[in-house]
């Protein structure tokens, strides 16, 4: 999904939920649709219980999670042996 559709879809804004990033015209965050899926739910299961929520929307929820991964350095705090 290039960034410009992912931007159509996923806001931020300080007087939303915190600024956290959420599906824009909802109150759904990133974090929380994608904890759904986390929590075992479908695609279809999702879009059924959040009636508003386009597929596309979803998809945007999955590449702004890959966007933010993509850009944050990991450092292992420990090395187990």
């Amino acid at each position: 999904m290039k960034n410009t559709i992912l931007f159509d879809h996923i806001i931020i804004d300080p007087a939303i939920m915190t600024g956290k990033p959420v599906v824009k015209g909802t109150r759904l965050t990133v974090q929380f649709i994608l904890g759904l899926f986390a929590q075992g739910m479908t695609l279809d299961e999702v879009l059924s219980e959040y009636k508003n929520l386009t597929k596309e929307d979803v998809f945007a929820c999955f590449s702004f999670a890959r966007e933010a991964l993509d850009t944050t350095i990991f450092a292992p705090l420990s090395i187990n042996k």
